[in-house]
């Protein structure tokens, strides 16, 4: 990625999206709507002093709304240009408020709140598209109560889980738990409010608060300050306590040690997406491994209809799995997901080798949700003059299968279909060929 932003013949324009395109396979004009960042790419280091003073927190996207990052942010730390951007939606100042820390913050001059978006033409020879996917919404599941049980999550976000620079640092803590710490933090700053509280009852009358409870009688004083005194006082107690038993239950709490990953969630499922996502078996095990890397005590059960490794050496590795990372593959499919004991998901499923029903409780489901079509395909479809099949993604021949419809017009990675990444990386190198053969051969006519 450095690379590329550092190659003399490759210009980035990340930030932006593209709005018309006319022209022709050779000779294409792009429209394209650079949006404001409120930071100027030409004086910003990416150096981070502005992210660490802006005082407003939002949900981090990056990692999956289990984070949080600051209204002006980068999004994500290896990211190319390294320039900040700010969230106009959640910064004070273009919201309106008084604030202005990040400006007068920057010692390159670099924020300016008046940034507006421009529109940039240039001139291509060909286009390849690259759009991605977007992660199926596992909601749409009614019978896996993705919203409503905490420790059900997405394999996107146990992958951030899993990862050190994620929002539990790598450790598997269980989303419910996590919630439940910060509960706990809350009323701690409930009880030192309170405590804040009494030390001023207790310095205005010289004596403390436990002293004043055994002498104070409600129902002969007529004081209200001390009345108010009495109730804090209680008020503190019954907090007190429940923040003890609160800390005694968290000394309790381990990290997920029995996973249970669900497969095709969403897709080969008549009533979403009846096609194969292609890479979540092999994701699924990967992150299996990785989390027995984390805890060798880690026990994995992966339910699926099938395991698909169909890659080199795919095979081998799901068989390593087993052998070595202390993972299990139930053929199986899923019914229900409800909730058990502590917050466990409990999962009820057709073993279909023993031809039985069971329930089986698990410390955290991660759900191996379908590869959707890119959110805006359709619309960008419309800018390019392109067709999508009948499941959403770019049309192709079967002949030409990074042809899109349009001449001059190509398609790689899962903008085309559901692949994973070696496969995409084939199609960009056969995509960049198919338009250098574009371009050159637009160049020969232009010369004859």
């Amino acid at each position: 990625m450095l690379d590329v932003g550092r190659h003399p013949h490759i210009r980035l324009m990340a930030y932006s999206e593209v709005e018309k395109v006319n022209g022709h396979a050779g000779c294409f004009t792009v429209t394209i709507r650079k949006k404001a960042r409120y930071v100027d790419e030409s004086r910003c280091t990416g150096c981070g002093a502005c992210t660490e003073k802006c005082p407003t927190l939002v949900p981090d996207l990056y990692d999956e709304n289990h984070g949080s990052r600051k209204a002006v942010y980068s999004w994500f730390a290896q990211g190319i240009p390294s320039t900040h951007t700010i969230d106009p939606d959640h910064c004070r100042v273009l919201l309106g408020k008084k604030c202005g820390v990040c400006q007068r913050t920057c010692e390159a001059g670099a924020i300016d709140f008046e940034q507006q978006d421009r529109s940039v033409e240039i001139e291509v020879g060909a286009i390849i598209v690259a759009t991605g996917y977007t992660v199926f919404n596992p909601a749409r599941v009614p019978e896996y109560r993705y919203n409503s049980l905490a420790n059900v999550v997405t394999a996107m976000e146990f992958e951030r889980f899993l990862s050190a620079s994620g929002p539990t640092h790598g450790h598997l803590d269980r989303p419910s738990d996590r919630a439940f710490k910060k509960e706990i933090t809350v009323v701690a700053k409930q009880v030192t409010r309170i405590s804040k509280t009494l030390a001023r009852f207790e310095k205005k009358h010289e004596r403390t608060s436990e002293e004043f409870s055994h002498r104070f009688d409600a129902e002969t004083n007529e004081d209200s300050g001390l009345q108010q005194w009495a109730d804090t006082y209680e008020h503190y107690l019954s907090m007190k306590a429940q923040l003890d038993e609160m800390r005694k239950k968290a000394e309790l709490f381990t990290t997920a040690r029995k996973l249970a990953f669900i497969q095709c969630v969403g897709s080969r499922d008549l009533r979403f997406y009846p096609f194969c996502s292609g890479f979540c078996c092999m994701h699924s095990i990967k992150e299996a491994i990785i989390a027995h890397e984390h805890d060798n005590e880690t026990h994995s059960v992966i339910f699926g209809m099938d395991i698909r490794a169909v890659g080199k050496g795919f095979d081998e590795y799901k068989v390593r799995g087993g052998n070595r990372s202390n993972i299990s593959y139930r053929r199986s499919r899923v019914a229900e997901i409800v909730s058990g004991p502590d917050d466990n998901p409990v999962l009820i499923y057709e073993d279909t080798r023993e031809q039985k029903v069971k329930r089986e409780a698990f410390d955290l489901v991660i759900l191996a949700t379908a590869c959707e079509p890119a959110e805006g395909i359709g619309e960008l479809a419309k800018i390019l003059d392109v067709e999508l099949n009948e499941f959403g993604f770019f049309k192709t021949a079967p002949e030409k299968p990074i042809d899109t419809t349009r001449k001059g017009i190509f398609v790689c990675g899962c903008a085309h279909s559901p692949i994973d990444i070696p496969e995409s990386v084939a199609q960009a190198s056969s995509a960049a060929s198919r338009a250098v053969q574009t371009v050159i051969h637009d160049n020969l006519l232009k010369v004859i």
